[in-house]
């Protein structure tokens, strides 16, 4: 992958191709070298995918996602899109994201107009502000020598979303750490004024690191060789406006870890402390034995 053109590549794979009939084709670019479709991207598509079937006034407020089977990078997605209802006030889709003929993954999708109503939010938490941190690329080459070889091609690598990390010791540094994580994150370059790509952005993004935080009280780092992780569910709420192109903190917690599933939820603050997005996901956190 070029890292000059790691963002313009990630926004033409969010751009979904259509193939008519609410039927769309997607691309993925295998991220972590491991030839896995990354969980963000392809709901990150199937977001595009559904709104591109719904009026351009309403824009998607929710989606309810589930992860059924891994995704092959060297293949092409196929998404369907079911036009559930138009409603007065909303829009509901439906989307079955499908491989050789397989499903991979399904998310339903919510979409309403702007209208008044009440408002209120959960304050942002205080924290360290993103210029006075490290962001990945300079994290993972602290540790290079002790990454996994099958994540050895991050090393020297420019991402399209930029993250910093508040409390960077939980990826250097395995303990017992309270389920808690703050995380900094933007686009890597200015961005086009297209709404639907800020939002598509944001799902993709919103699937580094939230499962990561149900580890973080089991001696685990998001490196752990001795882990099996697998998301189950995801979903994610749409509050406010945002832009992507601007710092966005991600403040995560992991309320419950049992049965081999780490449960998260986490909620999206833009600079100003104004409350953009809330998520949840639950996945599986299998310890297997080392040889």
């Amino acid at each position: 992958m070029d890292n000059q053109n790691v963002l313009p590549d990630l926004i033409e794979q969010l751009q979904v191709e259509s193939l008519g009939n609410d039927v769309f084709n997607g691309i993925s670019t295998d991220i972590f070298g491991t030839g896995r479709i990354f969980g963000g991207q392809v709901l990150g598509q199937s977001l595009m995918a559904a709104s591109l079937t719904v009026s351009p006034g309403r824009a998607v407020h929710s989606l309810h996602s589930y992860f059924l089977r891994p995704g092959d990078t060297s293949k092409p997605i196929r998404f369907e899109v079911e036009r559930t209802r138009d409603g007065g006030s909303f829009s509901a889709r439906r989307v079955i994201a499908s491989q050789l003929d397989q499903p991979i993954f399904i998310m339903s999708s919510s979409f309403q107009g702007e209208e008044p109503g009440f408002q209120h939010q959960t304050p942002a938490p205080v924290v360290t502000p993103p210029d006075s941190l490290k962001n990945e690329k300079q994290l993972i080459a602290d540790i290079e020598q002790k990454l996994p070889k099958r994540l050895a091609s991050l090393v020297g690598r420019d991402f399209a979303i930029e993250m910093r990390p508040v409390e960077p010791s939980h990826m250097l540094k395995p303990g017992n750490y309270d389920p808690q994580a703050h995380i900094w994150f933007r686009a890597a370059d200015k961005l086009p004024d297209n709404p639907l790509l800020h939002r598509a952005m944001l799902a993709y993004t919103s699937d580094f690191y939230l499962l990561f935080t149900s580890l973080l009280p089991h001696n685990q780092t998001p490196f752990s060789i001795s882990m099996q992780m697998a998301t189950i569910d995801h979903a994610i709420w749409f509050h406010r406006p945002f832009r992507m192109d601007e710092w966005l903190l991600y403040s995560l917690e992991s309320p419950s870890a049992s049965n081999a599933r780490g449960f998260c939820r986490a909620h999206v603050y833009n600079s100003k402390g104004d409350l953009i997005a809330s998520t949840t996901q639950e996945g599986l956190i299998r310890k297997i034995e080392e040889h």
